[in-house]
This record gives C-alpha cells, structure tokens and sequence, in this order.
C-alpha cells in the first residue's frame, strides 16, 4: 500500500473514530423522556393587577428620566440604562401577577411610554457614502485575484493529474 493512500486511510478512520465519539449521547431516544408531561397548573393572568404594577414601572422610569435633559431623550447612550430597568421592570411584573410578556396591555403601556418621551425623535435619513477608493480597490481586486488563484490551481492539478493519482 502506498504512504499517501495508507495516510488517506489513518486519517478517514481517526475522521470516523471522532465523528463517534462526538456523537456519543447526542441519540434523542437516549437522553430525552418521550412520554409527554403533564402541563403545569398555571394560574391566571390578573390583568387589573398587571396595569397597576405596570404603571409603578412606567412611574419609576418617567422619574429616571426626569433626570436626564430632554435634548438627549432621542439619544439613546443617555438613558440605556433607565430603559433596561423599565424593560426588566415590566417583564417582571408580568411574570409576577402570572402573565405573559410581552402581552397586548404591557405593549399598549409601553407604546404610551414612547409616544410621551420619543415622539420627537425623527430619523434623518442615512446617506450612503462610498469609501475610500483604496478600500474599494481593495474590496474588488482580493475577490477577483482569488478566483484567479483558484482557477490557477485547478488548472495546474488537472495538468499534473497523472502524477497525483
């Protein structure tokens, strides 16, 4: 047996023993249980009590962002923080009074919230700059040169195609 060929061989076998081995306890039957599970008793969504503590939320993120200078409402590194919090806030609370989130009345409140403080914020439209032209140049000539390359090396093994075989 050639070397070449017998090291093709070591490395399709190592290729299998790995594929095994990393396969080894993906099998579904084997980790997973197949017979269903019975729901979880789930209480009801208490919607009055949701818009109450919604409201708490939406009362402590209008504070937090009493702190901040209106000019800046529209730009969003200055109060990040206040709206995760108000974010967490809400999806807490949902959870808390056994609703989901984010549901109808946490979306309508939230709606509210943006309507008060970023109704003012207007996107500009984005204008489209080309880049420089050696980094366009660059972005051209590396795709063309590989296939060049590729189509170089496909040409030289199919010339050389009785000494690789």
């Amino acid at each position: 047996m050639d070397t070449n060929e017998f090291a093709v061989l070591k490395l399709f076998v190592v290729g299998i023993l790995v594929n095994a081995w990393m396969m080894r306890g993906l099998s579904a039957a084997d980790s997973f249980n197949i017979e269903p599970t019975p729901p979880r008793p789930r209480k009801a969504c208490n919607e009055s009590r949701l818009k109450w503590e919604v409201e708490v939320c939406g009362e402590e993120f209008k504070r937090d962002m009493g702190h901040i200078d209106p000019h800046y409402w529209c730009n969003l590194t200055h109060f990040i923080s206040e709206y995760h919090l108000f974010t967490i806030c809400t999806e807490t609370k949902s959870h808390m009074v056994s609703c989901y989130w984010p549901n109808p009345l946490v979306e309508s409140y939230i709606i509210r919230i943006h309507k008060h403080f970023f109704s003012n914020c207007t996107m500009d439209q984005v204008v489209w700059v080309d880049p420089p032209d050696d980094t366009l140049t660059l972005l051209i000539l590396i795709p063309v040169f590989l296939t060049l390359a590729m189509i170089a090396l496909v040409v030289w093994c199919s010339k050389r195609s009785d000494i690789l075989a």
